[in-house]
């Protein structure tokens, strides 16, 4: 079981396409409610012992006291395109502090430099860029009903918000299509509403909606647009489809729209996610499929800690230049393998080409992803 105690994410963007100019859980979206479950992964997990949570009955989560957790990740990406070597260290710490059972407050930050040769080239040379990616308080209200308000992620497609972290995503480049309707950084400024609850036994339901203000402050940057996604999930195939739409009440007043799919078939390590986006900006798809060994008939032992993924992608210019996508017509494809140490270590590796009307050219990277949790005091069961 994979469980993501941030289950959310975004920054600003760059270079699009790879993240070693910007390299970015599976989210919880199984859940009656993504922000529920994610709270309740802090206290069953960090905030009471061990053996409170292997019982055999259900927990009374009423009468748990919940703690503060840290969490941050930390990378060190290589990235290669077109020849030009990229070297990516990135700090990313995440912060939750539950203030009684339902009020929680979660923050992340970014902290990365693009580090490329000099004109001269002599060593490499960069900036330290800072991003507040999201910093939000969260109302629990029901299992089916979370208000939150403040600077949150867009909840556009699945990919900004449940993959784009570091030690979360297979390969470290960013799809082609991540910005469209995701706002300048990825992140809007305002009041979201999101939940989840049951259709029928075999049928779940998430959504999620919101209206954004205009904000043109450093790091906190925003659009003024509202928008929604919502998502079926089906447990027993464990596949989910859904779809996002959003409109700008600003400038153009142009819409966004946009779909996604998501299979982990049972008894399997194969993940097979999907998102196509459209906007006056642009258009396009992308298709990754990533599978882990354990299951390998040969070299099991050894071959249980690879994990092969593999992305498609095409994009295709709108009528409206956007200058974080692609200015020309452009397909890639890009293949990775990746190795987990454990299950918060791991070295990251893909080869990819990358093909546009005005030139090819290659795209390798390397590089170590590392992930820390820790709670900020003891929890107990009352």
């Amino acid at each position: 079981m994979r469980l993501d105690l941030e289950g959310t994410s975004g920054t600003s963007r760059k270079k699009p396409g790879v993240r070693g100019s910007r390299i970015r859980p599976i989210g919880i979206t199984r859940a009656a409610s993504q922000m529920a479950m994610r709270c309740l992964a802090v206290l069953c997990l960090l905030g009471i012992p061990a053996v409170a949570c292997a019982q055999s009955e259900p927990l009374d989560f009423d009468n748990i006291k919940p703690v503060p957790v840290f969490s941050a990740g930390v990378g060190f990406i290589t990235a290669f395109q077109g020849g030009t070597p990229n070297l990516d260290p990135l700090v990313s710490p995440v912060i939750l502090v539950p203030l009684g059972q339902n009020w929680l407050i979660e923050s992340r930050d970014t902290f990365e430099s693009d580090l490329a040769p000099p004109p001269d080239g002599i060593g490499y040379k960069g900036v330290l860029e800072k991003e507040v990616d999201y910093l939000q308080v969260d109302y629990i209200a029901n299992p089916y009903l979370t208000v939150t308000v403040g600077r949150f992620l867009t909840p556009f497609g699945i990919f900004n918000e449940r993959l784009y972290p570091i030690w979360i995503r297979d390969l470290q480049s960013d799809p082609l299509i991540l910005p469209i309707a995701t706002g300048p950084s990825g992140a809007q400024t305002g009041a979201m509403l999101r939940g989840g609850f049951s259709i029928t036994p075999r049928v779940e339901m998430n959504y999620a909606t919101y209206f954004s203000t205009l904000s043109t402050i450093n790091r906190i940057d925003s659009d003024r647009d509202a928008g929604f996604r919502t998502g079926l999930f089906f447990p027993g195939p464990r596949v989910e489809i859904g779809g996002s739409f959003q409109h700008l009440l600003q400038d153009d007043h142009s819409n966004a729209f946009g779909f996604h799919f998501e299979w982990q078939p049972p008894s399997t390590s194969l993940d097979l996610r999907a998102e196509y986006a459209r906007s006056h900006n642009g258009s396009g798809y992308w298709i990754e499929p990533a599978y882990k060994l354990t299951n390998a008939p040969i070299w099991r032992h050894e071959l249980r800690h690879v994990q092969l993924v593999g992305r498609m992608q095409q994009f295709f210019t709108g009528t409206v230049v956007d200058d974080d996508l692609p200015v020309l017509n452009t397909n890639m494809f890009e293949f990775g393998m990746n190795y987990y140490f454990r299950d918060d270590i791991r070295f990251v590796s893909s080869y990819g080409r990358q093909f546009a009307t005005g030139g090819n050219e290659n795209v390798w990277t390397l590089g170590l992803t590392y992930r820390v949790a820790l709670p900020l005091g003891h929890g107990d069961v009352q």
